[in-house]
């Protein structure tokens, strides 16, 4: 195990009246990448900030190897005081290189001569993460960098980490950037810090673990408030369970649209309505928008049964909200018509939350100040449904100003799955929620016998949760898919490429000829590596899988500290001969190419 660049001994921290947490002990090594996962209100960004040395501890010993930069990407970055981006991006005692910022910035597709205090979140979350990124840290602090960002931008994100030569910790929600890109976990959980050799893939699988033994714990203990304490964690393993066989049925659903979808992208699903005669409550046909001369929708044929799933995707400014209006009808198209089941009865969830007033109590917004709640035709005590929505029922009377942003989010989903309705419109729903929340939306999505409508940059909330998918790609074409993010990306992906290859001919014919090169003869050994080397890193990875496996045992340090070590070592060992193999395969195939 590399020797730690930064470390933390018995850290801890009051907030309020008490200990936040209290006997934390973390490293990060230098090339270490961390998946910082806990609940909302546990204190992930407060330990981001600490690492960071943004805030001061209460106890502990920070320690850090001298000239190590240490660089944090905040949630809401402070753009107070600042009149455009560029001013925000380029301010500080050493602030990053002009021309760094502007390359990074033109990657990113963000103009930083735009007027701070009219960028939209997007806008000023991309202006953070070119400084974040331009300032060359040693050690880069990420707290849900992903929130506003369009799925273009996230992918740019996730090759520019790839590539990245130092450590970094990352809180976010979102699954498949955490899964594609950390090799290390960090839960905080109840107070507790916890570390496993293991990247986000390997995360559940080790906490079910970690829950299995604290609950025979508590079973050999015969403490009822010690098994009362696991409640949350009981009903946590038990919606993974029942998840699977959501995934399913979500699976068979997908099938079906599959075989119904017409090849002109209309689509219908015979599923009976219980108030609505007809199958199709939104059915669309040959629409078009245009906003002055550019073409949003262009000739847009669609059928919206009810129980459908429809997530909605693409790049900002592609046109997925000016989609969603058309859908739920507050606009109208310029061409086609749109036909909605007149007993169509919505709920919006928007980005904005904009329904909470911060003075409110938890009790006001969900009961309307009483004991019970009427959900869906079941009176419910508060608490127990509090506990549904995984909140602690003390927070009855807590106002809603006091409560974290996913804990909003929570509460606003808690308010408005109780009402009746049969569609259900999600404007960006995982921002600010933890991924416990965001199992529980998925189950309680599952479960809604309505319509929804989904418009997400989430790839992985999308493949878990819709059944058919609208993909825009900003020049008026909709793909109409059956099946999730991942489906539209492989229908598109040949696309996109034959896109690009005719604009690749062009450029050589306008090119003048260079002069006939000598063919490049790859040597015997070269030959050899250029053959071999893909199956030797199809090996690496299934040792590494094998071996973070063994390492996520909870047990394992205690029992055997010698053979983590071992397996630590030889995954970093492992890591670094996949990296070179890569490269080295990369330099042989454009020997080959040329």
């Amino acid at each position: 195990m590399a020797a730690p660049i930064l470390s933390y001994e018995d850290l801890g921290l009051v907030q309020g009246a008490g200990w936040l947490f209290r006997h934390l002990d973390l490293f990060i090594g230098e090339r270490d990448r961390l998946a910082l996962i806990g609940r909302n209100g546990a204190g992930k960004s407060t330990l981001l900030k600490l690492i960071a040395g943004a805030i001061d501890s209460d106890e502990g010993r920070r320690t850090i190897v001298p000239g190590t930069k240490v660089v944090m990407l905040e949630q809401d970055p402070d753009l107070a005081g600042f009149a455009t981006l560029a001013d925000y991006v380029l301010s500080g005692a050493h602030p990053p290189q002009p021309y760094e910022a502007e390359a990074i910035a033109g990657q990113l597709g963000i103009d930083l001569t735009r007027e701070a205090r009219s960028a939209s979140g997007g806008e000023r979350r991309r202006a953070a993460i070119v400084r974040a990124l331009a300032l060359d840290p040693d050690v880069l602090l990420l707290d849900e960098p992903t929130n506003h960002l369009d799925v273009g931008a996230i992918e740019w994100l996730e090759d520019w980490l790839k590539r990245y030569r130092g450590a970094f910790v990352v809180i976010s929600h979102d699954r498949t950037f955490l899964t594609r890109l950390t090799r290390q976990t960090l839960w905080l959980d109840r107070g507790e810090l916890r570390r496993a050799e293991v990247g986000f893939g390997g995360f559940e699988a080790w906490t079910e673990q970690v829950y299995a033994e604290e609950e025979r714990n508590a079973a050999r203990l015969d403490a009822k408030l010690k098994i009362e304490e696991h409640w949350l964690q009981r009903g946590v393993t038990g919606r993974r369970r029942r998840n699977q066989g959501r995934l399913a049925k979500l699976k068979e659903m997908r099938a079906e649209r599959a075989a119904m979808t017409g090849p002109q992208g209309a689509a219908a699903l015979s599923i009976a309505s219980d108030d609505v005669k007809t199958k199709v409550v939104i059915d669309v046909e040959h629409v078009s928008k245009s906003y002055g001369e550019r073409a949003i929708i262009r000739d847009l044929n669609l059928r919206v049964a009810r129980g459908d799933r429809i997530g909605i995707v693409g790049r900002n400014g592609a046109g997925k909200t000016t989609l969603l209006r058309l859908l739920t009808g507050e606009i109208e198209p310029d061409v086609g018509t749109i036909k909605r089941a007149k007993t169509l009865d919505g709920i919006v969830i928007d980005q904005q939350r904009s329904l909470m007033a911060p003075e409110k109590t938890v009790r006001d917004v969900v009961a309307d100040g009483g004991e019970w709640i009427d959900v869906l035709g079941t009176r419910k005590h508060l608490h127990g449904y509090l506990k549904e929505f995984l909140f602690d029922p003390s927070l009855a009377e807590a106002k809603v100003g006091t409560l974290s942003g996913g804990e909003r989010s929570r509460l606003l989903l808690a308010r408005e799955f109780a009402r009746r309705s049969n569609l259900l419109v999600l404007d960006e729903p995982t921002n600010d929620l933890d991924l416990e929340t965001l199992d529980l939306l998925q189950e309680v999505i599952a479960d809604y016998e309505g319509t929804v409508l989904i418009v997400s940059h989430d790839r992985d909330f999308l493949d878990r949760t819709v059944t058919v998918t609208l993909g825009l790609d900003g020049t008026g074409h909709v793909d109409v898919v059956a099946g999730g993010y991942e489906d539209w990306e492989r229908q598109r992906r040949p696309r996109v490429e034959a896109a690009r290859r005719p604009a690749a001919k062009v450029a050589a014919v306008a090119a003048p000829s260079p002069p006939p090169a000598a063919r490049t003869k790859l040597t015997y050994k070269d030959q050899r590596d250029y053959e071999l080397l893909p199956k030797r890193i199809e090996e690496i990875d299934a040792t590494i899988a094998r071996d973070e496996a063994a390492m996520a045992d909870p047990g394992l340090y205690a029992r055997d500290a010698a053979a983590f070590d071992r397996l630590s070592r030889g995954i970093a060992a492992l890591r670094d001969e996949k990296e070179a193999a890569e490269l080295r395969w990369l330099e042989l195939a454009e020997k080959v190419e040329g």
